[in-house]
């Protein structure tokens, strides 16, 4: 993409009115991708993200990622004048962005109807732990609590063992794309199909429970409850985490029919080649140890990296499982530039993730790191609603900004 180039999303303006994950991870691919997104936070404090993980100088590494193309202003919109200073930021926005419980918005005079008043083409996405209605709406609702509610954590771990998180904050970053997915479809349906505003309504629970595959189904019509079954896929074989001769593990996902064949071939088992227990999945699925068995065998002479190769140059599926450290050298991350070194004033550059989708005319890009102070925007985009120095002056005085 060159200088002059568009971003996919150039002119599009967004509000974010949101705190550590689910909301602000939304408005980040958003501005990834070109929008405009002006995030308010509260005075002095500021989005409590800025404190989560790792702190270098006070401030958390994860929120230069998470803030990242955006503009930071401080506005408190729970006093009469902060409340007037958003409502003219709301009119030149297409979309707001909020993650508090519901109802909040409303109990600052922020009901649906004033936000429609305000904006008649507005289009408005609520996430939240539990949808905005609902007999549960009120409860606080964190990733966590819908990771489990959603089916997530009852089958994450070993069936010996209590449930396990997935290890990153899934639930939350879930809700977030589908966010991004409707507020993407709330736009095309006002935009192309000559429509209006328009409420988006995402529950953390139902993102997860909507990834969970055959679960209800299965159950429906055959009383099956899935279980945890450790690294295993259940009803799929063979795919499972394998022990190689370092201690280390290689996951491997042979679990095609004619993928399969070819690793009896691999695993010098040729004798297996053809044998009716394996030709098909749901025979395979049947003697799932016993393959299992085999494989182990065969990896135990081998390291991870001698594993991976002889596996891959046969076609079959097979991987390192990674740390951090493996991916910041591994040659697939920087050919996709999915390490990108962004320019930051205090570090001299700050690693950080690459954009994720790839579009090949409009990409995204990182134009710059969240900013380290509370407001550091405050002066641009209040005065590009009309706002003078001195009274944005008198705002910070009065701890409105």
């Amino acid at each position: 993409m060159t200088e002059n180039s568009k971003s996919a999303l150039e002119g599009l303006k967004v509000l974010e009115m949101g705190s550590l994950i689910a909301g602000p991870f939304c408005t980040r691919i958003l501005a990834d991708f070109g929008a405009t997104v002006v995030k308010i936070e509260l005075p002095k404090h500021g989005d409590q993200l800025r404190k989560w993980r790792v702190l270098k100088d006070g401030v958390s590494l994860w929120w230069y990622v998470q803030s990242r193309n955006k503009k930071a202003i401080s506005l408190d919109v729970r006093t009469a004048d902060g409340l007037e200073i958003f409502k003219k930021l709301l009119k030149e926005c297409d979309v707001l962005v909020e993650n508090f419980r519901p109802g909040t918005l409303g109990k600052w005079g922020l009901s649906e109807a004033v936000l429609k008043e305000i904006n008649p083409r507005l289009i408005t996405c609520h996430i939240s732990g539990y949808g905005q209605d609902g007999p549960y709406k009120d409860r606080a609702g964190y990733g966590a609590i819908g990771e489990a509610m959603g089916g997530l954590r009852y089958l994450t771990g070993y069936p010996d063992l209590p449930p396990t998180r997935v290890g990153i904050s899934i639930g939350d970053s879930v809700a977030s794309l589908y966010s991004v997915i409707g507020i993407l479809m709330a736009l095309y349906h006002r935009d192309v199909n000559n429509g209006d505003s328009q409420k988006i309504d995402v529950a953390l629970y139902e993102s997860i429970f909507s990834l969970m595959e055959s679960m209800l189904p299965e159950y429906d019509v055959a009383g099956v409850v899935r279980e945890r079954t450790g690294s295993t896929l259940p009803g799929i074989a063979p795919s499972n985490i394998y022990k190689t001769k370092n201690d280390h593990y290689v996951v491997i996902a042979a679990n095609g029919d004619n993928i399969f064949q070819r690793l009896l071939k691999v695993i010098n088992r040729e004798d297996l080649v053809g044998d009716k227990r394996f030709l098909t999945n749901d025979q395979r699925a049947e003697h799932v140890t016993y393959i299992d068995d085999l494989i182990q065998k065969w990896t135990l002479n081998y390291s991870v990296k001698e594993c991976v190769d002889i596996l891959n140059e046969n076609g079959i599926p097979a991987g390192a499982i990674y740390s951090i450290e493996d991916m910041v050298t591994d040659p697939q991350f920087k050919s996709r530039n999915m390490i990108i070194e962004a320019p930051h004033p205090d570090f001299g550059t700050l690693k950080v993730p690459g954009i994720v989708p790839k579009l090949n005319k409009t990409p995204g890009k990182v134009k710059w790191l969240g900013p380290k102070e509370i407001g550091a925007d405050n002066k641009e985009v209040l005065k590009s609603i009309g706002l003078s120095d001195y009274q944005i002056a008198q705002l910070k005085s009065n701890n409105i900004i």
